[in-house]
């Protein structure tokens, strides 16, 4: 385990992987560096790049400085990329993609391409008001202390089949996981809105967007109006996969578009 520095002082705990060039992997909800599937990715991408895997924070062995905020979680990229030299590319998965996108806007030439993998902001109004009264739940949970409940409400949500989420209790990572449920609210925070499609004309950074192809409908909707949005922005629907891809499957995407 490594560490650095965000900007306001939190510790940022990361493994390196492989060599080549840069690759900064951000991770979505309840992920975290040490997470089996994670590792197992990391492991994959470092076959063709050096691969920077963090906790955000909140997560792991990274710190948890209060208040949160999306700057916040930008500064911690812009560290790690500092970490990896001062120029990366960047990764994104699910809510990852989202800080990979702003990333792109903020912190100007540091980034060298960008690759979205099913960006999860809501669609439409109808899913915006629908993620609005589940984020009511959820943080009402939370300041209840009722942390598992809450995990379990979050990923009903989101649509994890129910079987699924009625087993989590039994796998040997569930205590690991009831301890991230504080972080779905930074999850929330980054997914509640509708893609910033104005804003996102204003990326300069050429940027890979990919779908998988049995990922929902809206995952699809909102990769469309992204790389209809971004002008350097490429489209690309991975053939098999859903929202939990297999980075092998991934990776002649990811290097093709990278390298």
């Amino acid at each position: 385990m490594k560490t650095t520095q965000s900007k306001d002082g939190t510790t940022l705990a990361y493994d390196v992987y492989g060599s080549g060039p840069a690759l900064i992997y951000i991770t979505g909800a309840i992920c975290y560096r040490s997470f089996k599937p994670v590792v197992q990715d990391a492991k994959v991408f470092a076959t063709e790049f050096t691969v920077y895997s963090y906790d955000r924070r909140g997560r792991g062995d990274s710190g948890n400085t209060l208040p949160y905020s999306i700057e916040r979680e930008i500064e911690d990229i812009e560290a790690m990329i500092d970490a990896a030299g001062g120029m990366a590319y960047l990764y994104g998965h699910s809510s990852g993609a989202v800080l990979a996108l702003e990333a792109a806007l903020r912190l100007g030439s540091k980034v060298q391409k960008v690759v979205m993998y099913d960006a999860s902001y809501v669609h439409d109004e109808i899913e915006k008001a629908e993620y609005k009264q589940l984020s009511q739940t959820i943080h009402k949970l939370l300041d209840d202390g009722k942390n598992a409940k809450a995990m379990v409400t979050f990923l009903k949500g989101i649509g994890m089949p129910k079987v699924f989420v009625l087993l989590l209790p039994l796998f040997p990572g569930w205590r690991t996981m009831k301890a991230l449920s504080p972080t779905l609210a930074y999850d929330i925070a980054l997914t509640q809105d509708m893609p910033p499609l104005e804003r996102a004309t204003r990326v300069s950074v050429p940027t890979q967007i990919i779908v998988g192809q049995k990922s929902p409908a809206a995952i699809h909707d909102v990769g469309r109006q992204l790389a209809k949005a971004i002008p350097s922005a490429t489209f690309a629907q991975l053939p098999g996969q859903d929202h939990m891809v297999n980075a092998k499957s991934l990776l002649p995407l990811l290097s093709g578009f990278l390298k």
